[in-house]
């Protein structure tokens, strides 16, 4: 009797549809690389009608890293600074898009054609959590153990030089490269070879950055983000009027002894600049000068201003004694602080003198 061979394939462990030459990714990182799998098979077999000890094999692999970090600069809106400001942020976001933990070296460039470079070495920053460097963020030179999908804020700090004027800007290019969280050194693209069953191989998937030379697939990317400087153009205009003198009165009066004299202390921020904070005037009164409070002495006749008058407004070539703040005199030194006069404002400081 001729006997009859039957097989039976089992099912393995693990089904896999038919892929075409471009597979698209899943929405999420995938299975974690260095995952093992094993793909168990069972064959049965009968001989003469009786069952027989089935066959069985299995094949083993290791999950390989597809490695994509992305830098992107945080926001679309140009970072601004006065001259001369230290420790000036611009601010990115470095996301892990690798099926798996990794760490991400920092570094940074200048592009040319710039107005100006920073200045100092550039440090970086790991955001606290809130978006904004403080003093509560971290210096760093790498982000290490970034967790896969995961994504955090970094600061790329510098100096503005003092020599740059309103509207110069500067480019800041921010560099991430993917790296081995257990070694801390950077990955080699193992697209090109031979795949091997035993071992986690990397295929870079970045996309190209802004960085001179990033190309897409090599592991590294960047972004860039710009300073803009916005300076104060501030003026200064300082003049004198004669209000009363012991001959005329206040019709047409002169600068003789005896006399009382106005000073006004125009200070204007010109439009389009960045506003002017804790501006303070200092001013000696020049011998041959008193200061003159009408609280203390003077003519009746001169009304208005009493002491110093600070953060007063300017109409037209007049000055006006209406401001909100008040200055002082000590030992022939007037002195008031004018606080902020924003971009397009002129604020004046006001005071009296007798000439002696």
């Amino acid at each position: 009797m001729t006997s009859m061979l039957k097989l039976l394939v089992a099912t393995s462990t693990i089904s896999v549809a038919a892929l075409g030459a471009n597979p698209a990714f899943a929405a999420d990182l995938g299975t974690d690389a260095g995952t093992s799998i094993t793909n168990n098979v069972s064959v049965a077999f009968n001989v003469g009608g009786t069952a027989q000890t089935a066959e069985t094999d299995s094949d083993t692999f290791v999950v390989d890293r597809i490695v994509n970090l992305v830098v992107t600069k945080s926001d679309a809106v140009n970072t601004s600074v006065a001259p001369g400001s230290t420790l000036q942020a611009v601010t990115y976001t470095v996301s892990n898009q690798t099926n798996d933990t990794i760490d991400v070296l920092l570094t940074s460039e200048q592009l040319g054609g710039d107005d100006f470079n920073v200045t100092g070495a550039i440090t970086y920053y790991l955001d606290d959590g809130n978006g904004v460097f403080d003093a509560g963020d971290t210096v760093i030179t790498s982000i290490d153990d970034l967790a896969e999908d995961e994504t955090v804020v970094v600061h790329a700090v510098a100096n503005i030089p003092g020599t740059v004027v309103t509207g110069d800007v500067a480019d800041l290019v921010l560099i991430g490269q993917a790296a081995n969280s257990a070694t801390g050194v950077a990955f080699t693209n193992d697209s090109g070879d031979a795949d091997d069953a035993a071992t986690v191989q990397n295929v870079f998937a970045d996309g190209a950055g802004t960085g001179t030379g990033d190309v897409a697939g090599d592991g590294y990317h960047s972004d860039t983000d710009r300073y803009e400087v916005a300076a104060a153009d501030i003026t200064v205009t300082k003049t004198s009027t004669v209000l009363w003198d012991p001959i005329n009165g206040s019709t047409n009066p002169k600068a003789i002894p005896g006399a009382v004299l106005e000073y006004c202390i125009a200070v204007a921020n010109a439009s389009g600049g960045a506003d002017a904070t804790s501006v303070a005037i200092s001013d000696t009164i020049p011998a041959n000068l008193s200061y003159y409070d009408s609280l203390v002495s003077g003519p009746a006749t001169i009304p208005g201003l009493i002491g110093v008058v600070t953060e007063g407004s300017v109409t037209g070539a007049v000055c006006n004694a209406d401001g909100g703040g008040t200055g002082s005199e000590s030992g022939g030194a007037v002195s008031g602080n004018l606080g902020t006069v924003a971009s397009g404002d002129t604020e004046t400081l006001i005071f009296r003198v007798t000439v002696d």
